[in-house]
C-alpha cells in the first residue's frame, strides 16, 4: 500500500509548494509511481512547481465525485512515473467531502507508492483535512524567528492530532545568513522541537524554474534539486547523511 504524505508549514512563504514538487519529482526521477495532490484550494501553485502551468489538470474533486478515474491523472511529460491531480476552485475548503476525498485516497494508495497532499499554509481546514489522512508529515519551515516559531506550534498541533512521523525540512538556508545570525540547524530543531528530514539552501533555479514553466530537477542537477534528492532518498528509508 501506498503512503500519504502530508507537505505543511505553520505560515506561508516558506517554499513548501517548492519542496513538494521538487521531492516528488526526484521519487518519479527514482522510479517510484508518485502522485501529488493540490490541495491549496483557491490559491493553487503545484502544477507551476511542477512544470505543469499548461497541462488542464483534474482538480480532485472531480475525480473523487466520480466523474473521472484516478488513472486520468495529468501525467508529468519528463516524469512518466508522476502524475498530478490540481485543487478546485470553485469552492471552500470547508465545503470538501471529507469523506469521498478519504475514499479516493484509499485508492490512490493502490495505485501509487508516494502519494503527495500539498496542504495550504497556516493551520486552517486545508491543514486539518490533509493531516487528517497522513501517514508522514513533513514541515517545512525557514531560518526566521517567525517560520521557527511557526513550525513549533504547528508541530504541537500535530502531536495533539495523534501525528508521530512528522520531520522538518529547512527550506532556504544560506549559510552567510546563518553566520551573521550565529544560528545553525541544530538551534532550529531545538526550536521547532521536530527531528529533521532535510536542509535545502536558497537557490535561484526554484524561480528560474517556474518562470520558464519547467520543474526543478529538470532545470538544473545542482543546489535545491540536490536537496530534493537526498531527501527523497531517505524517504525511501536509505542512510543519507544531511548536507547541502
Amino acid at each position: 500500500m501506498g503512503e500519504l504524505i502530508a507537505i505543511l508549514s505553520g505560515k506561508g512563504g516558506t517554499g513548501k509548494t517548492s519542496v513538494c514538487a521538487g521531492v516528488a519529482t526526484a521519487l518519479a526521477q527514482l522510479g517510484e509511481d508518485v502522485l501529488c495532490i493540490d490541495c491549496d484550494i483557491g490559491l493553487r501553485n503545484l502544477d507551476i512547481s511542477l512544470g505543469l502551468a499548461d497541462s488542464g489538470a483534474l482538480s480532485f474533486r472531480e475525480v473523487y465525485e466520480g466523474n473521472y478515474d484516478l488513472s486520468q491523472a495529468a501525467v508529468h511529460p519528463g516524469y512518466p512515473k508522476l502524475r498530478f491531480l490540481t485543487a478546485p476552485v470553485s469552492c471552500s475548503p470547508e465545503e470538501i467531502n471529507t469523506e469521498a476525498f478519504g475514499h479516493m485516497l484509499r485508492k490512490a494508495r493502490s495505485q501509487f507508492t508516494y502519494i503527495f497532499l500539498d496542504a495550504p499554509a497556516g493551520i486552517d481546514a486545508g491543514f486539518r483535512l490533509c493531516a487528517s489522512f497522513a501517514d508522514r508529515v513533513i514541515l517545512v519551515t525557514n531560518s526566521d524567528p517567525a517560520s521557527i516559531r511557526d513550525a513549533s506550534r504547528t508541530g504541537e498541533l500535530l502531536e495533539l492530532m495523534g501525528k508521530e512521523s512528522v520531520r522538518l525540512v529547512v527550506n532556504r538556508i544560506n549559510p552567510k545568513m546563518f553566520d551573521t545570525m550565529d544560528i545553525t540547524v541544530d538551534d532550529i530543531m531545538d526550536q521547532a522541537g521536530l527531528p529533521l528530514l532535510g536542509i535545502v539552501p536558497e537557490d535561484e533555479h526554484m524561480v528560474l524554474a517556474a518562470t520558464f514553466r519547467k520543474s526543478l530537477l529538470e532545470s538544473t542537477k545542482k543546489g535545491a534539486a540536490a536537496a530534493c534528492r537526498r531527501i527523497a532518498k531517505r524517504i525511501q528509508g536509505l542512510p543519507i547523511p544531511v548536507s547541502l
